[in-house]
């Protein structure tokens, strides 16, 4: 396609005439087919990432003025990610209209990272071309629904952050995640995982790594306790007993004691054989990701 008619095209998907089209043109030139490097995306990136935050928070702050800074952080991280960026980069087609050099893998092979870059460069050309306010705008119309879905969901998927604070709300102590099996070789190991706390033990389940086996196993204890029901769309939605300090029944102990089994704190270390660099790796993933 030529550059005329990819521009004509990309203003299209995106809902604005440029004033600027070089800005347009260079927010779709990746650093692979740059004579320079000055020349390509990555500065719009750069500008496109902070404004994005910033009209993100600044609309989380104005809409939710009962929410503590930890609650708007948990929404904010939900809704400003490179995969939701990379989703709506998708959703809109931006890639295909993206400028790489000759030796890129094919289209169809993009990484996510590349997608969340494009529609942060696009961004950033917007505010440079149609001002803060034109920006903002593009901004929330593509995100207005996963905010609204993000804030009613009350968990953001980090059910060990929702369990922590649970339990401690109604005294049952700190839940600990206590690995009670794990299968396949050294490098691609999967683990079931289970929560206890006290003489509580909860149903174990299995995950592909340690991280997200615990937060499904916090997920299962929540549900187990009647304080996350599974509503008819498959979303997980936290009742009302979690935000009060009233106790909840006691559950019922497995067979299997907890001294039995490897423990894995809630802060992350743990009490048996090191982690393998697959969980390692897997311990710097965005909140976000441990629950897909």
């Amino acid at each position: 396609m030529e550059l005329m008619d990819r521009l004509a095209e990309a203003e299209r998907r995106i809902g604005y005439r440029f004033k600027d089209r070089e800005l347009l043109a260079r927010s779709l030139r990746h650093a692979s087919s740059a004579d320079l490097r000055l020349d390509s995306n990555e500065r719009l990136e750069f500008l496109g990432d902070a404004i994005l935050g910033m009209v993100v928070c600044t609309e989380l702050f104005e809409r939710y003025p009962d929410l503590l800074e930890g609650e708007l952080t948990k929404i904010k991280s939900n809704v400003v990610s490179r995969r939701v960026c990379a989703e709506i980069a998708e959703e809109l087609e931006l890639g295909e209209l993206l400028e790489l050099g000759k030796g890129m893998n094919g289209r169809g092979d993009m990484p996510s990272s590349l997608h969340a870059a494009v529609l942060e460069s696009v961004i950033g050309a917007m505010y440079l071309d149609g001002g803060f306010g034109r920006s903002r705008q593009f901004i929330l119309d593509l995100l207005e629904s996963r905010i609204e879905h993000a804030a009613k969901l009350g968990h953001q998927h980090n059910f060990k952050s929702v369990l922590q604070q649970v339990f401690q709300r109604k005294g049952l102590g700190a839940p600990s995640y206590l690995v009670l099996d794990e299968r396949g070789p050294d490098h691609a190991k999967c683990f079931e995982v289970c929560v206890a706390a006290g003489d509580r033990q909860f149903e174990g389940c299995w995950g592909p790594n340690k991280k997200q086996a615990e937060q499904q196993a916090a997920l299962a204890a929540l549900l187990h306790l009647d304080l996350a029901v599974t509503d008819g769309e498959g979303d997980i939605r936290l009742s009302d007993a979690c935000w009060n300090d009233d106790p909840v029944e006691a559950a019922a102990a497995a067979d299997s004691p907890a001294s039995d089994m490897e423990e894995v704190v809630d802060d992350g270390s743990e009490i048996g054989p090191p982690r393998s660099s697959d969980d390692e790796d897997d311990a710097s993933t965005d909140v976000e990701s441990l629950v897909e």
